[in-house]
């Protein structure tokens, strides 16, 4: 049997990247998997790859009433939510100098707020036993030049999720941290100026890491299967690192 068999789960920001690498593996594995992200046509590329078992809901998860809609629409399927990827997010490069009240916002609205409140909001689906899954960072605990803003937001995330793993324990709702290094993803490639530069990028990423390289998102994904699955029925409040070794050194 599939180690996700039977089983629904919801992956937020699983239009491209880790997200999109992770609603495949879940449905690989037996789930039912609700998607979400902000642009349709993304969306409905992602939902038409993944299959039948594969529902997409449009919407920003730092947008109260779209969190209100997808929570609808998981509540009409019936069979509330037994695992819980509140992996979307973003940042972008801003040295102290350069940071903007409306950069500053943005960044929590979406890495912070929008991670509580899709959790919060979820509370009523989970199912006992349900495993929530939190998309954490090395940049919480290294410090990368102009990057304060979303290493900050990221940190947050963390302890988020060591709180949570303490206050859901009495409904046997596990609460982890994935923590990815740098990821071959449209986000990453993103942080560069232009496409030109993008793949120095990658490449002075992946120099800086013990296995000489960046991740590809499928390996984040395997990482994330093992956080939903009950293979980890005995880890919560945890921080699970799949950075190729970065921060271990």
């Amino acid at each position: 049997m599939n180690i996700l068999e039977n089983k629904v789960a919801l992956v937020t920001g699983a239009t491209s990247g880790i997200g999109r690498a992770t609603a495949r593996r879940f449905v690989e594995e037996g789930a039912f998997v609700f998607i979400t992200g902000r642009r349709s046509a993304e969306l409905d590329a992602a939902v038409a790859a993944l299959g039948p078992n594969a529902r997409g809901i449009r919407g920003d998860v730092a947008r109260p009433d779209d969190l209100d809609e997808l929570y609808d629409r998981v509540r009409e399927h019936g069979r509330g939510l037994d695992v819980l990827f509140a992996n979307a997010g973003g940042g972008a490069f801003a040295t102290l100098d350069q940071i903007t009240p409306d950069q500053f916002d943005d960044t929590f609205a979406i890495n912070v707020r929008g991670t509580v409140f899709t959790v919060q909001k979820a509370l009523p689906l989970l199912n006992p036993g349900a495993s929530i899954i939190l998309a954490g960072s090395t940049a919480a605990t290294s410090a990368t030049p102009a990057f304060g803003v979303y290493a900050a937001s990221k940190a947050a995330i963390r302890s988020f999720g060591r709180t949570w793993a303490t206050e859901l324990a009495d409904r046997r709702i596990r609460v982890n941290v994935i923590v990815p290094g740098p990821t071959d993803t449209d986000g990453l490639r993103g942080l560069a100026p232009d496409a030109a530069q993008a793949d120095g990028l990658v490449e002075q990423l992946g120099a800086g890491v013990p296995l000489g390289r960046v991740a590809h998102p499928d390996e984040i994904a395997n990482a994330v299967l093992f956080l939903a699955s009950d293979q980890s029925s005995y880890v919560t409040g945890s921080e699970l690192f799949a950075d190729g070794g970065e921060e271990q050194q």
